[in-house]
């Protein structure tokens, strides 16, 4: 089985959207209260995801034809707005890949320096992929909720 990546296309965003919310579902419930992961879950996809795409920002993980995670770089913001892994397939490393690549795809941009803000669960994931914490914040999620995150950032070295 192995893992395979591509870049993610127009015609994955609900697939994407779908596996964002059932990660977040399965993955957040320890750090946030039901409530919070009802609202969040519900939102539409945000227009940016289409814009992200368009301009390359985009990375699919597949394994056996599905798609296993994937991860979006906002790079007019230099930000990494997700990585999301399928919870059934969690532990494979397929986060860690997603974030390489994203940070290759960075790099080739001519990003230096990467930011994102962290959901209290992947604050452990971000920081082992050597993000350093910079403040806890409340992120206001367009859904309308404000959700406590960690602001994080790394400094790429020049490939």
């Amino acid at each position: 089985m192995p893992i395979t990546l591509r870049p993610a296309l127009p015609l994955d965003i609900d697939a994407l959207w779908a596996l964002r919310t059932v990660a977040v579902r399965v993955g957040c419930a320890t750090h946030y209260a039901p409530e919070q992961i009802t609202v969040w879950t519900a939102s539409p996809v945000p227009p940016a995801y289409a814009a992200m795409l368009a301009a390359g920002g985009g990375i699919v993980a597949m394994q056996d034809e599905a798609i296993a995670g994937y991860a979006m770089l906002d790079v007019d913001k230099h930000e990494v707005d997700a990585v999301f892994v399928d919870p059934a397939r969690a532990g494979l490393g397929i986060g860690k890949r997603l974030l390489a690549a994203l940070e290759d795809l960075a790099r080739g941009r001519g990003i230096a320096r990467l930011h994102l803000s962290a959901s209290l669960n992947a604050v452990p994931f971000y920081a082992a992929a050597g993000f350093t914490a910079l403040r806890e914040e409340a992120y206001a999620h367009p859904s309308g909720i404000s959700l406590a995150s960690v602001a994080m950032e790394k400094a790429l070295e020049a490939a």
